[in-house]
């Protein structure tokens, strides 16, 4: 856990040191990338699992491709973003595991921005490892999929932004036994858009 504080402190020092010099904007603009910091949390839905909670902090670095597409309120422009996760704990009923994870995809939609807001959809996708077995009797090595609806809330430089979104964690066949973990969590953030062209 010692080795999580000293990767999320040594993020945020170098996030302060870059941001002065970096060209913040309005919203995401084609060419553009994102920078977040988030934490989450959220609880099991299913089974035995529904006792298993989850909190989770990481970084988030992503690539805005397209320009404004689509008809109607689905117009929007596409991102692609990785999330690295340096600390993942997992709180079940017999022990607390704790772990770190690597998102290697997130498919992020920006739908198209209303005054200071701008909603979105994402999925994502990747790999979980801890100390001890999630759940417990399966594996240390496990694979997590999510999505979830959320809403950038835009201000002078930074923005912060929330959503709500469905994980599911599971080892993907490579214990026995298999059961997943299912939660439904509240994610909160906070960062900037930057460079891009209109």
């Amino acid at each position: 856990m010692n080795r999580a504080r000293l990767i999320l402190r040594m993020t945020g020092a170098l996030f302060l040191c870059v941001l002065p010099s970096m060209r913040a904007q309005t919203g995401p603009e084609r060419g553009g990338h994102e920078l977040q910091f988030w934490t989450a949390g959220g609880h099991g839905t299913n089974g035995v699992e529904q006792h298993t909670g989850v909190w989770l902090a990481g970084a988030r670095y992503g690539w805005i491709f397209t320009g404004p597409h689509g008809p109607g309120f689905l117009r929007g422009q596409f991102e692609y973003a990785v999330d690295a996760i340096p600390a993942f704990v997992v709180f079940q009923p017999t022990n607390t595991a704790y772990g770190v994870g690597l998102d290697p995809f997130a498919l992020v939609w920006n739908f198209q921005k209303h005054g200071r807001i701008v909603p979105y959809a994402e999925l994502s996708g990747g790999a979980l490892f801890t100390n001890t077995q999630v759940p417990p009797g399966t594996s240390r090595i496990n694979f997590t999929s999510d999505g979830g609806f959320g809403i950038h809330f835009l201000m002078a430089k930074l923005k912060w932004n929330a959503d709500i979104r469905f994980m599911h964690i599971s080892s993907a066949g490579l214990a026995s036994v298999n059961p997943g973990i299912n939660t439904v969590q509240l994610r909160l953030g906070i960062g900037m858009f930057t460079g891009g062209r209109r």
